[in-house]
């Protein structure tokens, strides 16, 4: 393998990097050319390769290495170690640190290092081992660290830290409670009612999110709740929003904002669970989306101070009785809804929202208008439109997989069915709401068990009625999708299974 290369810190000044021959990068042409000429390699390792997918478009140097290959083989910037044991892996980053030790991985990011380049490694979870093992093996992982993404995806620390910069949180009290009868004795103290959403400092999807209202409801939440600290809302009719932004020298870019596919049936069988993000003309009016915008930028410039760069993802919470825009949340890392900001009008428009993660950490010197970028993509938030869901397997059971619908580009038939049209590498190439890319996890050979992700459907489809639930196409693709797979029930002893693949909320 590789001897081990000298170590340099990212620098702030000018530098010269790639074949660019870029001193220092001057405006959004300069950046465009500088991403598409280094040849300083990136790999996203992760899972599977949905994340980021499509941003090897702009970065020439980009590419994938992923647990699932959703195309057996054939996608020529995606790479799957070809021997890949049954392995109960307990998390995210169980698998990418499975895949950083693997020897094909090692080996093949050997071969796509140029001599006197030091590979750079994103990924949307990773640990302390995640850490060490690149170091030993000289990988330059792109990343805020762990400790500091730990402290700050803690609920509690966020809610604090917005407090500090007047970023408003929904009504909410920060406390430990033995039981029911603290509980409500402390939310009558902060005059929150008893219609309550109650929320551990760390979670995943929704897993760790429980409405309340009554005695029977706590004590059913009792064992996950009692004694740890916990943040209690006050419950509003609200509709909840996420945005994505890169942290940089200049100041934080805002990407655009997309309502959270949450909770349906059809999709997740975890009430109030993530299950995809949709982008359209309306998701909030002017007034509101600029205010959503602002919340974000503040609370970017405060992590800033905090010593974090990079990307990061903000649920916001717009209370639709009263118009007020609330932070909800704080994801330190790439999310689900990254597949959707990286193709939208203002990543064409100038250069995917990524691409400004990968900048601040190239050791080049950028200049970039910060205000100016964040009023044009506010203004091109509102012409397009984009959705993806997350489609879980829904039922309590266990069963092996026969077959399953290829990853690639599908299409509504003269008849009104969903089949497939041709294999395709990404989604970025639909153009009309009668397509939709689907990206497989699980094939045929695999299990699938209550909460597993089978796959990913993108579109340009609106998927949510105004109602609250799916609409009648998008029920009819969710079906469409699991009708094309065959399997076969496990009796008896079930298999355990892998955790489903982390997407980053």
């Amino acid at each position: 393998m590789r001897g081990k290369r000298p170590r340099k810190a990212p620098s702030t000044g000018p530098v010269t990097i790639g074949r660019s021959g870029f001193t220092k990068l001057k405006n959004i042409s300069e950046i465009r050319h500088y991403l598409r000429t280094s040849d300083t390699p990136v790999f996203f390792v992760g899972a599977t390769a949905f994340n980021l997918l499509g941003l090897d478009r702009w970065v020439r140097g980009f590419s994938y290495i992923s647990y699932y290959d959703s195309w057996d083989g054939t996608h020529p910037r995606v790479f799957s170690p070809t021997e890949r044991p049954y392995i109960e892996f307990e998390s995210g980053e169980d698998i990418n640190n499975w895949l950083l030790r693997n020897h094909e991985v090692r080996a093949h990011i050997e071969r796509r290092t140029p001599p006197g380049k030091r590979p750079q490694v994103v990924m949307v979870f990773f640990d302390e081992e995640t850490e060490r093992i690149c170091e030993e093996l000289d990988y330059d992982l792109i990343m805020p660290s762990h400790a500091l993404r730990e402290r700050l995806d803690s609920k509690i620390v966020t809610t604090q830290i917005a407090d500090s910069v007047g970023v408003p949180s929904v009504p909410n009290i920060l406390t430990r409670v033995a039981d029911w009868a603290e509980l409500v004795a402390v939310t009558d103290r902060a005059k929150l009612g008893q219609d309550l959403v109650i929320q551990t400092a760390y979670g995943d999807s929704g897993k760790t999110t429980w409405f309340v209202t009554s005695e029977a409801e706590f004590a059913a939440i009792a064992d996950e709740v009692v004694g740890e600290e916990i943040k209690v809302m006050k419950r509003i009719n609200n509709r909840p929003i996420a945005i994505e932004a890169v942290q940089t020298r200049h100041g934080t870019i805002v990407g655009p904002c997309m309502t959270e596919i949450t909770g349906h049936a059809d999709l997740t069988p975890y009430r109030g669970g993530w299950a995809g993000n949709e982008m359209f003309p309306t998701v909030l009016d002017d007034e509101s989306r600029h205010a959503a915008v602002q919340l974000v930028r503040k609370l970017g410039d405060r992590l800033g101070k905090e010593g974090y760069r990079g990307f990061f993802e903000v649920d916001v919470l717009l209370d639709t009785d009263t118009g007020d825009v609330y932070l909800g949340e704080l994801n330190p890392r790439v999310s689900g809804a990254s597949a959707i900001t990286n193709v939208t009008a203002g990543a064409y428009a100038d250069v995917p929202l990524f691409a400004f993660h990968l900048l601040e950490y190239s050791g080049i010197d950028f200049e970039v208008d910060i205000d100016e970028i964040n009023r044009r993509w506010e203004e091109l938030a509102s012409e397009d439109e984009w959705s993806h869901m997350v489609i879980k397997h829904t039922a309590d059971t266990v069963e092996r997989i026969d077959s399953a619908p290829l990853t690639g580009r599908y299409v509504l038939d003269h008849f009104g069915n969903l089949v497939y049209s041709h294999g395709d590498l990404d989604w970025h190439l639909l153009t009309t709401e009668a397509e939709a890319f689907f990206l497989r996890i699980y094939r045929e050979g695999d299990y699938r068990w209550k909460g597993a992700d089978l796959g990913i459907l993108v579109t340009k489809a609106h998927l949510e009625a105004s109602h609250g639930g799916l609409t009648l196409h998008a029920k009819y693709l969710v079906d469409a999708i699991r009708g094309m797979y065959a399997v076969t029930p496990i009796d008896g002893e079930e298999p355990a299974p892998r955790p489903a693949p982390a997407k980053g909320k």
